[in-house]
């Protein structure tokens, strides 16, 4: 357990027009209120109590004067929240209010304890490493970077074509692929889009990185798990109407064509996730996927 500082500014992220996101603000923007706690948003956060306390500023100003962020959603909106304020190490809450989250673990029966925790510092800082990558198209001399908590996902631009590419690990060659992409996860995020490639389930607190191809062409072209350590590189090879697509944490990094290539490796940087008391993540997974039989699947 690592104590948190005394925080008294607090962003809030969410989709604020989804009832559910609005039913867990009626309670969290009251109890915030009682705590003396500013709460910024960068939109307005509609007609719920509490409301009128809450002030709506630039993403910019809010990513500079959060001290904690509390994303109320799925883990598409803690990822957001996320890649604002991760170069200033904000913690970040998540509350569960998406359908299959696994970074926002915080259940709404108890966002006010759990809350309360955060601004006390009894809850645990788990801090993730990300990912850092580089695109570079062909016969461009600068490549152009991004960082991801889940992963890095290449995928092909038009439909009803395969994409061919080639994929090597520190420099060696492991393998030319056919297919609809590739995607390198986190230990973070193989429990995303990796775990419907057919991925395993790794431990956050390893250090691995997961490559996973996208529908391949061939049943022997198997997910492999690798030293997150590693300088993965993918190049895109020649296809008729062969063109690609870059994408961190969902978010669009750029196009690639044949002769392009995408660098893969661990980055210095982290994100700051904070879990309430009692989390475990094995009971997490249980909860979430619905494993075991009788009292001990449910969530807790």
């Amino acid at each position: 357990m690592i104590s948190t500082p005394v925080i008294r500014v607090c962003a809030i992220f969410g989709r604020f027009t989804d009832p559910r996101v609005a039913e867990s603000l009626e309670s969290l923007l009251p109890h915030l209120s009682r705590r003396g706690i500013k709460v910024l948003a960068s939109e307005p956060v509609g007609a719920v109590a509490g409301a009128a306390a809450v002030e709506v500023v630039s993403e910019e100003q809010l990513a500079a004067r959060a001290e904690l962020v509390i994303a109320i959603g799925g883990d598409g909106t803690l990822l957001y929240a996320a890649r604002l304020v991760r170069q200033r190490q904000v913690p970040l809450l998540g509350i569960s209010r998406g359908r299959l989250g696994f970074l926002t673990d915080v259940m709404p029966q108890d966002v006010t304890r759990c809350i309360d925790a955060a601004l006390d510092g009894g809850c645990e800082i788990d801090r993730r490493p990300l990912l850092h990558t580089s695109l570079t198209p062909a016969g461009a001399a600068a490549p152009v970077e991004g960082l991801a908590l889940n992963d890095i996902v290449v995928q092909k631009l038009a439909t009803g074509s395969m994409m061919d590419f080639e994929t090597r690990i520190n420099g060696r060659y492991v393998n030319t692929h056919a297919g609809d992409g590739v995607v390198i996860a986190s230990a973070t995020g193989s429990t995303a889009y990796a775990l419907s490639c057919g991925g395993p389930i790794v431990e956050p607190g390893l250090d691995v990185v997961v490559i996973a191809p996208v529908c391949p062409h061939t049943l022997s072209d198997r997910p492999i798990v690798v030293s997150a350590r590693s300088s993965i590189e993918i190049r895109l090879l020649e296809r008729q109407d062969s063109r690609g697509q870059a994408v961190c944490d969902g978010f669009v990094l750029g196009d690639l064509a044949p002769g392009g290539t995408i660098r893969v490796q661990l980055s210095s940087e982290t994100v700051s996730l904070l879990h309430p008391p009692g989390y475990d993540y094995f009971r997490s997974l249980r909860a979430k996927l619905r494993w075991g039989r009788g009292e001990d699947h449910r969530p807790r």
